[in-house]
């Protein structure tokens, strides 16, 4: 089950090639089913935390607040400007910047392990992250894409809480309060919820089939750049602000991984044109992608501390 749950980036990959080929595979997977199946990932990752992981933030104030200041601005800055350069369509471009504007992502935890990097510093920037995401991913969103197009700020935030906030508050009181059951759901949960945001990414991209075609090298330059300077810019702001390599290494997967199954349910339910939640499937592929290839890398740095 571990070698199915670290292979993600591959299922996602072959599944996102069959969704393009023949997109009637995977897009029965849409509406409610992605509301639902999103909020089943956020409660394993709730199942996974315990109020005490929010503690490392005052045991390591420095690293913890300088990765969720990045997250919650050189990454969406990022996408406008990326957006921005690339000329994408305004429905393309919402979508990058809502991507860019979401949490951690909920395999960054996952990455960091393999890499080697600080888990604790990045569970406590994936909780705090994500319960942030309420205010910030629709403020931030309205305030960079709202010269776009309309942005529904109240529905962002109404989605969010949904499928954030009641799944993740239920996996944290599970955990605390029913151990001997969390511990038998935790047994499933990750294989579960690798399944589902396959689905979820294959189901997009079959939806978005066509745009993507249309958009072609543009849409996947543009999230590729995305992730590679969030990444790149996040490690060594990271190594400056910590001086530890096993921080920074954190700092940059939290960062460089954004939530991108909340992005497409947020997109999917809060604009009219379907094309503003291909973005986060596409950046769903290409952050698991550039993720695992670090982690192998910096894996094998053992000298580095």
């Amino acid at each position: 089950m571990q070698r199915i749950i670290q292979a993600f980036p591959l299922w996602a990959l072959v599944t996102s090639g069959l969704a393009l080929y023949e997109p009637t595979w995977f897009t029965w997977f849409s509406g409610s089913f992605i509301t639902w199946g999103l909020g089943i990932i956020m409660l394993s990752m709730g199942l996974t935390l315990k109020l005490e992981d929010f503690a490392e933030i005052a045991r390591a104030p420095k690293g913890s607040l300088a990765g969720i200041f990045l997250q919650y601005t050189i990454m969406p800055l990022l996408g406008w400007g990326i957006a921005t350069l690339f000329e994408l369509p305004p429905a393309l471009a919402v979508g990058l910047i809502l991507v860019a504007c979401c949490p951690g992502g909920t395999a960054s935890n996952v990455i960091c392990y393999l890499a080697k990097a600080n888990v604790a510093l990045s569970v406590s920037m994936t909780a705090v992250s994500t319960f942030l995401a309420v205010a910030m991913t629709p403020l931030l969103t309205t305030w960079l894409a709202g010269s776009t197009v309309e942005v529904n700020t109240l529905g962002l935030f109404l989605g969010t809480v949904k499928v954030v906030i009641l799944p993740i508050s239920l996996g944290l009181l599970l955990s605390r309060y029913s151990p001997k059951l969390t511990e038998r759901l935790k047994t499933l949960s990750p294989l579960i919820a690798v399944i589902v945001i396959v689905l979820i990414v294959a189901s997009i991209i079959g939806m978005g089939r066509d745009e993507i075609i249309a958009s072609g090298l543009s849409l996947i330059a543009a999230v590729f750049t995305l992730h590679v300077l969030g990444f790149s810019i996040a490690f060594w702001v990271g190594y400056f602000v910590t001086g530890s390599a096993a921080d920074a290494r954190a700092i940059s997967i939290e960062v460089g991984m954004q939530n991108s199954g909340l992005g497409a349910y947020l997109a999917r339910n809060n604009f009219a044109n379907p094309a503003t939640a291909i973005p986060s499937a596409v950046s769903s592929l290409f952050h698991c992608l550039i993720g695992s290839a670090v982690a192998a890398w910096w894996s094998r740095k053992q000298h580095l501390k």
